[in-house]
This record gives C-alpha cells, structure tokens and sequence, in this order.
C-alpha cells in the first residue's frame, strides 16, 4: 500500500527540484515511488499540474501499437497486411489518444487541484505516492534543496507523520 505525501515549498521551482531529487533516490533504490506530481500556483493564481506521466502520450503510444498489429492481422485476412499496418496505426494512434486523455493515473486530480488552491502565489508543493522509503536517508536530502520544504498534508499515521515534521524542522535547528 501506498503513503501520500505533500510537501509545500516556498518557491516555484521548489517542488520540481524536489521530484528531481525523489528520482535520484529512487535510483538509488532509497525510495520507491507510485506517482510525483508538482502543483504549482503561480504569481496570478492560477493552479498548473505537472504530471510525472503524460497519460495522452502513453495512450497513443499503447494505442499505435495495438492498433498496427490489429491492423496488420486483418490486413492478412485480406492479402493487404501494408494497408492493414497502416491504417491500424492510425485508428490506434487515435483511439489511444482519446482513451489517454480519460485516464486519471495516480494522484486524483481534482485532489491535487484542491490543495493547489490553498498554495500562496509563488509556491509550490510535491504530491508523492510513496511505496517504500529509507526516511532518515531521503529526509536528508530534502531538508538541503532551497525552499524550505515542510508539510502540507499525508495520509501516515499521526505518529509517523508527527516524526516526519519534526525531521524536516531540524534543517539547522530552525522551525518549519
């Protein structure tokens, strides 16, 4: 089971740099992440969501795919597998777009887009879908990227929460 975790920042670029970071370490097998999502709230209120998949793109890829070797199966049925290929292609490619576009992956959008609208101007916060974490280690990291990272929201539990807050305030001994 996935833990989700909020992490507001004081600038714009805060969150993103954080995302960054959270693959590093999940390239260092430190973290093990479902989902990262960047909300960002810019200087004239408007909310800006920046998906860590791009559920359109993955759905026309999929959808071509699919589509050509559909295509190409018929196109044998009718001695045509080169028209069947292609035009496959081309009904996959636009049929995985559209079910791409329908696809919620991860983090509930209207979710994000509710706690986005709590953000001052010029902040940002980090939705994590967290499966496994080493959070001395990972903690560590956070607490030395700009923008002072600290607690928005999660769905720990009230003590793991509770250690994780103070994890974070102990940058340098100041409060978050």
């Amino acid at each position: 089971m996935s833990d989700l975790v909020v992490l507001g920042f004081d600038t714009l670029d805060g969150a993103t740099l954080a995302r960054e970071e959270i693959w590093k370490l999940e390239n260092e097998y430190l973290v093990d992440v479902d989902d990262a999502v960047v909300v960002r709230r810019t200087d004239d209120g408007k909310i800006h969501l920046d998906q860590s998949v791009h559920t359109v793109a993955l759905g026309a890829v999929d959808g071509v795919w699919s589509g050509m070797l559909l295509g190409t199966l018929i196109g044998l049925v009718f001695l045509n597998p080169l028209a069947g290929f292609a035009v496959g292609a081309v009904a996959g490619g636009t049929a995985g777009t559209v079910g791409g576009a329908l696809t919620d992956f991860g983090i509930n959008d209207d979710f994000m887009k509710r706690i986005g609208a709590t953000l001052k101007p010029g902040t940002s916060a980090l939705f994590v879908l967290v499966r496994k974490v080493e959070p001395q280690k990972v903690v560590a990291h956070l607490r030395a990227l700009s923008g002072h990272p600290h607690i928005v929201q999660t769905s720990l539990s009230p003590e793991a929460e509770q250690k994780l807050r103070a994890a974070l305030a102990a940058d340098n001994g100041s409060a978050a």
